[in-house]
């Protein structure tokens, strides 16, 4: 492997001059003289043989090239920063705090009894549970705001391990008018009933995901407001299994008969922000929610 000529210091100083918008405010920031900051840039030019910069009244502007140079060096310097991060946690053991995403579809039950299972083994280490909605885990997750993520998607340039695959239901409530047809439902026949859907917690909603298209909708924000408000009758809704057996088990909800889609079947996986640096106490959490699904299933059946 060739040693680089180039340190960490040097690049730091490109980028600061860019962010700071010229040597002396960089000298500032980093707390050295103007000469040493002048310095550390040219020695990155001459050792690459390029020009970084080009000096335009007394700004000095950056190239193509050092433009180039100025995005590969913030990849670098925060890579670094990363492994010495990462380094510290694994040399102090557990951590303090895990931020963890969780899809809304997966069991709520399933995730407490995890956190708890790892509370019991780090009681000291806090959790930081983000509850999503479709987008809102991708956030999560490209942001850096999760350390590990529960999401029916895989973002690109993010590998994860399929936990299991919840079954949705469209349902509504015994007496609603969709259960008096008779017979099998088309998406026509909703079309003049109220679909109630939960609201997509990302920056990014993507409107596609509304299934049905109908005169009536209410968006909500969590699955439970959902579940109440086809449970009063006020529409239908798609709903996960797993959060309505006691409806379905009573009767107070009933699947509704449609010719396709009144049922899906939706994979959940589990993404690490960074397989490659994982500290303790996300690698033990990891270890533990697969543990519980798999005995989940295993008891259950593979009811999801």
């Amino acid at each position: 492997m060739k040693t680089p000529h180039i340190t960490l210091e040097q690049w730091r100083s490109l980028i600061v001059v860019v962010d700071a918008g010229g040597y002396a405010q960089a000298a500032e920031i980093l707390n050295k003289s103007q000469s040493a900051v002048t310095y550390a840039v040219q020695k990155i030019e001459s050792l690459l043989g390029v020009k970084a910069f080009e000096i335009q009244g007394r700004k000095a502007i950056l190239t193509p090239t050092g433009q180039m140079l100025y995005r590969r060096a913030l990849a670098l310097v925060e890579e670094a920063g990363d492994l010495e991060r990462a380094a510290h946690t694994l040399s102090a053991g557990w951590e303090a705090e895990i931020h963890v995403a969780a899809e809304i579809l997966f069991p709520s039950r399933l995730l407490l009894t995890s956190l708890d299972r790892l509370g019991q083994e780090s009681p000291r280490t806090r959790i930081e549970l983000i509850e999503s909605v479709l987008g809102g885990t991708d956030d999560a997750l490209l942001k850096g705001e999760a350390d590990l993520v529960i999401s029916p998607r895989m973002p690109p340039g993010f590998l994860g391990e399929l936990l299991m695959r919840i079954r949705l239901i469209t349902v509504a409530h015994a007496d609603h008018p969709l259960h008096r047809y008779g017979r099998e439902l088309t998406r026509r026949d909703l079309r003049a009933y109220r679909h109630v859907v939960v609201r997509d917690s990302g920056s990014k909603r993507d409107r596609r995901a509304v299934s049905v298209e109908v005169d009536q909708r209410w968006t909500v924000s969590q699955i439970a407001t959902s579940i109440q408000a086809v449970s009063m009758g006020f529409g239908f809704a798609r709903l996960p299994e797993e959060h309505i057996r006691e409806e379905l088990k009573t009767g107070l909800l009933k699947p509704l008969p449609l010719r396709e889609g009144g049922i899906l079947e939706v994979p959940l996986y589990m993404i690490l922000a960074n397989p490659d640096l994982v500290s303790p106490g996300v690698r033990r959490l990891a270890e533990i929610i697969r543990e519980t699904c798999n005995q989940s299933l295993s008891t259950e059946g593979d009811d999801y």
